[in-house]
């Protein structure tokens, strides 16, 4: 039997624009883009709102890199290695310690690699397992973006006060932490970052 006329779907769509998801009294003439999202549940209104919130500030982000031929996935990794210079990494530990999942680790290697930001070795005790860390080109690469990522987050979150940022911060914190993997860094508990004073 088919559902009555006026039942949603149960499809959800998740541009929250789809059929019965506008406000009544809107007319059809208004256009799509101003009519008023309508959800399913809270949750999905929350989920969304993070998803359409990381989707505007990756764009800024995306804009940056792509001016030095890098992705987001490309600068953590480096940064990351950056913190263990002058020490190698085993490539199965960079994967865990990124952000998110590289879904081809060994291509996005390759690639820095050939740019001479990256080496790999293996290690004569243990041939199976392959070791990265960072060159001199990929220090001095992260040098030149460093000023260039500051800007970028402060256009991306300069709107905010400290404390609002904080609380940003903690709440985030709190809707990651049960699906976090055990082992993984991001379970801690937040460490706001504190300004060094100056002398």
């Amino acid at each position: 039997m088919p559902p009555p006329a006026n039942s949603r779907s149960n499809d959800n769509c998740l541009d929250v624009l789809c059929r019965g998801d506008y406000n009544s009294g809107m007319t059809d003439s208004m256009p799509r883009d101003v009519r008023a999202p309508r959800f399913d549940s809270l949750y999905q209104e929350a989920y969304l709102n993070l998803w359409r919130t990381y989707d505007r500030l990756k764009a800024m982000e995306d804009e940056l890199f792509s001016r030095f031929d890098l992705s987001a996935q490309q600068y953590n990794a480096l940064r990351l290695l950056e913190a263990s210079h002058p020490h190698t990494v085993p490539t199965l530990t960079l994967g865990a310690r990124l952000i998110s999942r590289a879904p081809d680790m060994t291509r996005m290697l390759d690639r820095l690699e050939e740019r001479g930001l990256v080496h790999r070795e293996r290690r004569p005790e243990n041939r199976r397992v392959v070791e990265v860390g960072i060159t001199d080109a990929g220090l001095k690469q992260l040098s030149e973006l460093a000023d260039a990522v500051q800007d970028c987050h402060q256009r991306q979150l300069g709107h905010l006060s400290h404390p609002d940022l904080k609380h940003l911060v903690e709440l985030l914190h709190a809707v990651r932490s049960p699906h976090e993997e055990a082992g993984s860094t991001w379970r801690k508990p937040t460490t706001h970052f504190q300004p060094q004073e100056s002398h």
